[in-house]
């Protein structure tokens, strides 16, 4: 089987563009094949194109906090919202959050959705900092554009899947809560380098390949350039393939997600959030 993990932004560019590791699964192992830059997003949209089967992993929010959705009166279900969301601008939909959150009372204003409480991930709904929210307005319209089978939200019987990955939680896996990464020049340091050593030799070990039911295989050449690369894009993205790669061995017990999950607000695949 074929697997993806995607680091995706919402303003990709030379500089910084979606990263996308492609691997190939063969029984319990998991093979890094390719290492792949997506300057636009009307390149993500054409490998959203790409022809099944695969099953890929990409790191943003698949949905929106169900309260939002509620409050704002947006259709009940995840494709009519997402239509919704299509429709709008990018300067549409940042003013309807903005608005809604000056509306709130202080401490209610940023909802979590259920998988981002359990994940210690931020609301979906920032647009600053941790832009999530741009991520999402920019890529789950895509996804639901493109055809493509969206776990939980939005199954369908194509065999191109995708499901919602969360770096960070392998990451804090491997590392805790150490620094591995920064888009700052400034805060770049070779204690990350460290980091990022350390978690690529902790991703090998027995206790992950036991946690994520496989065995990584990576070509020294991308170690190294996983370890020198300082904004840790392609990193996330193997730890997205890795995720990718768990939820396909669970695909007979729902991709690993569990059945109570709000569909409509999505759920990021990782076997710490069982």
């Amino acid at each position: 089987m074929r697997i993806f993990g995607l680091d995706f932004t919402s303003t990709p560019g030379r500089r910084k563009p979606i990263t996308c590791i492609a691997c190939t699964l063969n029984g319990s192992v998991l093979q890094v094949e390719d290492y792949l830059t997506i300057p636009t997003l009307a390149a993500f949209e054409t490998f959203l194109q790409t022809p099944g089967p695969w099953h890929a992993a990409l790191d943003f929010p698949f949905g929106q906090p169900r309260k939002l959705i509620t409050n704002l009166y947006w259709p009940a279900t995840w494709a009519e919202y997402i239509q919704l969301v299509a429709a709008m601008d990018k300067t549409t939909f940042e003013e309807t959050l903005t608005a809604y959150r000056q509306s709130r009372a202080i401490g209610d204003k940023q909802h979590l959705r259920a998988t981002d409480k359990l994940a210690g991930a931020c609301s979906p709904m920032m647009l600053h900092r941790v832009p999530v929210a741009k991520m999402f307005f920019q890529g789950v319209p895509r996804l639901l554009a493109a055809g493509v089978s969206v776990l939980p939200c939005h199954p369908t019987s194509d065999s191109r899947i995708v499901v919602e990955g969360y770096p960070s939680l392998v990451a804090r896996t491997c590392l805790g809560r150490r620094s591995y990464k920064s888009d700052e020049r400034g805060k770049q340091t070779p204690a990350q380098a460290d980091a990022r050593r350390t978690l690529l030799n902790k991703l090998s070990s027995p206790e992950l390949t036991e946690l994520y039911g496989c065995v990584l295989s990576i070509p020294e050449t991308l170690v190294t350039t996983l370890v020198q690369e300082p904004m840790g894009d392609a990193l996330d993205a193997l730890l997205c393939a890795l995720q990718a790669a768990w939820s396909y061995g669970q695909r007979a017990n729902s991709y690993g997600i569990p059945t109570w999950c709000d569909r409509d607000e999505g759920w990021i695949v990782d076997p710490g959030m069982g």
